[in-house]
């Protein structure tokens, strides 16, 4: 019992009933969930009756529909403080009240269902089980697009909270290497932020690198014409760039005449001690505006007379309060490529991978031809695709309201300009995406959506309604991810089943019936593991296939592609220099600006050519196909028939149906993260299989380079070609490991639930000191079969809703 409730009571008049309540462990949150029989148990005086359920009335304030408000239909009032805004999250969703109640209330049932449990093996069973209804699902939406096309605003608009994120402006510019997250504050009502910075070594070693080469560009080693006057061989100009940029963020433009040995003096961390300790730095404010003010500093670049820490920062987590639309979903403002510092590039290939959604912003008046945009997509294409579990590309077009001399029209006529434009960038951009070859091959078409939006006519509604700033749109998509009432339905779903073991448990007197059952479901299981065995088994073979396919191409055209590879000369500067980049860098290279560098992807390319679409077929994104061909989705116990012709183990089969479709579920999700491995092991062999060239080829400086860093590599390759084969035997071996895991957790677990439903006489041996099962002694105050009943009739409720 805790003082709320003894509080409570006292100012309802109620205290004689303080030492019931706490003999029952009524809490706050048990005390709104009190039923009417519930109160009869407890107050066993009329008087004590009326008081508690008055009291409980006016705490227990459930929305009702004509409460509800459609996502995007409210206006926004305009106030200067935009952290006061309310957020949109707060006004949506079908069905959320109700829900959010339900899902608390059996979470409340099956805790004190679990904690009357005994202690024998039955007991033990159902702990675990009750256990594994909480999950804590979480989304990740990518959103990618250049500097200064409206990415911050974008996110601020869509949670509600205008001045959130700091935007670009004269003061301060977007740095493209901090990687900023943004996802749902849920223990307080602070706006917070958690600052991860990179190694101190790393930063040590990066810092030491750049030095002598921004120090001393005009001086070069003596070369044979490897590269240009004025350009160094070990970083590209962009690269320069970026690297100046660090240097005179963290140390100003004194770094120019300081000694490497200085860099790390604790005189330029004093303001983040954090950074020298490793570890992470946390931020709390009152509201986003202060929050967003207090974070600018390691998330974009500035005035040269202050200290920024944007260089030294890994990830910006930044935690919004009251959002239920981040409820369950983060999302992630994405630097365009990946990093020359490998911790961030690490996670920027992790964060990718892990993507449900891709969101690709640019600016409307030029979406369809930014070539940056198109690049960023197709240099992560492999990573959102087959190597990734993306199942959502969608193209952002910003600033949908600006239209040139639009503020001189009348505001009907301006808003049907606006329209028909935005309807055009629209359709241009799908038929440029119809173009992109290698898109459309990781991609489908139903998985591109293309959105014109404003998030200034969001707040302001001068031309446009917030429907037609299309903001309210992505909303749906947020709301649609967090998918609660899945969540409700699936803990509801899987309480009900539980549950039902248990009241079944306590029938003994249909063992004959039992047994008949029990032996048909053991025959059954093992018939259905043969054919999701069979299935699987075949789907190997067709792989295996196309991989030997991809084999043979490839030791064919390796020699034809590395040549390319090597003796490739951008124009108007030294090759030089951009092979030693790639070297360096275990065979990718990722310039600020231009196409990524890939050498092995571009190497094992016709392996993943040939495997493309048996791979997407076989372990698919979307979420509604089904994985090898639809074998676990064909799997069944036959539970609804059995119960028709057997209506008195009805409960026990009732549990064994919700365990199937748990199972199957939860190795869908499993399939998803297995077959990202799965497909990145080809580059992670033909990576590990070159890196010894590389490495040599790195060491090389002096004159002649050039030529002895493409002979190293050529070498290398015309003595490895067996790599190939390496990396389809890796990858299939990958694909096996899964398959077994598929069959084992199929088995183990509905042969686990088969025998404590049907067979318990014989695995349920109590404990000294605990009794079996009985209504009795599994849950109090009230039985099984009353909680049961509730659940079941939520577990109804919520199946007509889905149905919908």
């Amino acid at each position: 019992m805790d003082d709320f409730v003894r509080d409570k009571l006292s100012e309802w008049g109620l205290s004689e009933l303080i030492e019931e309540f706490e003999d029952e462990r009524i809490n706050k949150e048990s005390l709104l969930l009190l039923e009417e029989q519930d109160i009869e148990n407890l107050a066993r005086r009329t008087g004590h009756k009326v008081k508690l359920k008055n009291g409980l009335k006016q705490l227990k304030v459930l929305p009702s529909t004509s409460d509800r408000v459609q996502l995007g239909k409210r206006k926004y009032d305009h106030q200067d403080d935009s952290s006061q805004l309310e957020s949109p999250t707060k006004r949506q969703c079908d069905f959320q009240g109700p829900e959010a109640y339900i899902l608390q209330h059996v979470k409340t049932i099956m805790d004190c269902v679990k904690e009357h449990l005994g202690k024998d093996k039955l007991s033990e069973f159902l702990r675990n089980k009750i256990k594994s209804l909480e999950t804590d699902k979480r989304e990740l939406v990518g959103v990618f697009g250049r500097t200064g096309v409206g990415k911050s605003s974008l996110i601020n608009a869509i949670i509600g909270a205008k001045d959130l994120l700091p935007s670009t402006d004269e003061e301060c510019s977007a740095c493209t290497s901090v990687m900023i997250k943004v996802e749902a504050n849920r223990t307080d009502s602070k706006y917070r932020a958690e600052i991860e910075f990179i190694k101190k070594e790393e930063w040590e070693e990066e810092a030491h690198s750049w030095h002598p080469f921004l120090t001393n560009k005009g001086v070069q080693e003596e070369e044979e014409e490897d590269y240009e006057e004025g350009e160094h061989p070990y970083h590209s100009e962009n690269d320069e760039d970026d690297g100046e940029a660090k240097m005179s963020a963290l140390y100003g433009n004194e770094w120019k005449h300081m000694s490497p040995d200085s860099f790390m003096e604790k005189k330029y961390f004093k303001e983040i001690p954090e950074f020298l300790m490793s570890e992470k730095k946390e931020v709390m404010c009152a509201t986003a505006k202060e929050l967003s003010a207090k974070i600018v500093r390691y998330t974009k670049n500035g005035d040269k007379d202050k200290q920024w820490f944007w260089p030294l920062v890994k990830c910006v987590t930044v935690k919004v309060p009251n959002s239920d639309l981040l409820k369950h979903v983060t999302l992630v403002d994405i630097p365009g490529t990946g990093d020359n510092n490998k911790s961030r590039d690490q996670m920027w290939k992790e964060i990718i991978r892990d993507c449900s959604i891709v969101w690709i912003v640019t600016d409307i008046s030029r979406a369809a031809s930014e070539k940056e945009a198109w690049e960023i997509l197709e240099n992560a294409s492999s990573l959102i695709g087959n190597g990734g579990e993306c199942q959502q590309i969608d193209f952002i077009c910003t600033k949908s309201d600006f239209l040139g001399t639009i503020d001189d029209l009348p505001p009907a006529e301006a808003q049907v300009k606006i329209l028909e434009r935005n309807k055009k960038a629209r359709e241009k951009v799908k038929d440029e995406f119809q173009k992109k070859k290698c898109l459309k091959e990781q991609l489908s078409n139903d998985c591109f959506k293309v959105f014109t939006v404003s998030s200034k006519e969001f707040f302001k509604q001068k031309h446009l309604d917030q429907d037609e700033t299309e903001i309210p749109k992505l909303q749906k998509i947020l709301q649609n991810l967090n998918d609660e009432h899945s969540e409700t339905c699936n803990y509801v779903s899987g309480a009900y089943g539980i549950l039902s073991l248990i009241q079944g448990a306590t029938h003994k007197d249909v063992t004959d019936e039992k047994c008949e059952v029990y032996t048909y479901l053991r025959s059954k299981l093992l018939y259905e593991l043969d054919q999701v065995q069979h299935e699987m088994e075949k789907v190997h073979e067709d792989l295996k296939a196309c991989l030997n396919k991809g084999v043979e191409k490839s030791k064919l055209s390796c020699d034809n592609t590395l040549h390319h590879l090597l003796y490739w000369r951008k124009k108007g500067s030294a090759f030089h220099r951009v092979l030693k980049c790639v070297v360096q860098s275990d065979g990718v290279h990722k310039p600020k600006k231009g196409e990524q560098m890939d050498y092995n992807l571009k190497l094992f390319s016709q392996m993943t050519h040939s495997i493309t679409e048996e791979f997407k077929k076989t372990l698919p994104n979307d979420a509604k196909a089904a994985p090898f061909n639809g074998a676990i989705k064909k799997f069944s116990l036959n539970t609804d028939e059995l119960m028709s012709k057997h209506s008195a183990l009805e409960l026990q089969l009732s549990f064994l149906k919700t365990e199937e479709e748990k199972v199957k579920a939860e190795l869908n999700k499993n399939i998803l993260k297995h077959k990202k491995e799965i497909y990145s092991s080809l580059t992670e062999t033909i990576q590990e299989n070159m890196q010894e060239a590389y490495k040599k080829a790195a060491e090389i400086s002096g004159k002649g380079a050039l030529k002895k860093m493409r002979d190293t590599i050529e070498n290398h390759m015309e003595s490895n070609k067996e790599m190939f084969e390496l990396a389809k035997n890796a990858m299939l071996e990958k694909l096996n490991n899964l398959q077994v895991e598929i069959r084992k957790t199929l088995e183990k677990t509905l042969k686990e639930s088969i025998e404590f439903s049907l067979n318990t006489e014989d695995d349920s041996l109590p404990a000294r000191g605990a009794g079996p099962i009985t209504q009795a002694n599994v849950t109090a105050p009230g039985d099984v079969s009353r909680n049961l009943d509730r659940v079941k009739n939520y577990h109804d409720i919520i199946g007509k809703r889905r149905s919908c």
